[in-house]
């Protein structure tokens, strides 16, 4: 197999870690917050433990998507 036939099947892999990754991210952020409602639950806070390994998976697993997606379009 080539690059260009196993590539899709690393971007299927990829895009389903990436659901599943932002899908875990607990938010602080009430409803009312998203359409400017004043929501003092939301503040800053330092992120530990699980909470900061899936918020840097996260940011990874999008950028490898990202450059999975840029290739296709070379390759493609």
């Amino acid at each position: 197999m080539t690059v260009h036939g196993i590539l899709p099947y690393i971007q299927i892999v990829l895009s389903l870690l990436l659901v599943i990754c932002v899908l875990l991210q607990q938010t602080g952020a009430s409803l009312g917050g998203a359409f400017g409602g004043d929501n003092f639950s939301a503040a800053y806070h330092t992120r530990r433990g699980l909470e900061k390994n899936l918020f840097w998976a996260t940011i990874v697993i999008g950028v490898l998507f990202a450059i999975s997606a840029f290739a296709a379009l070379i390759i493609g």
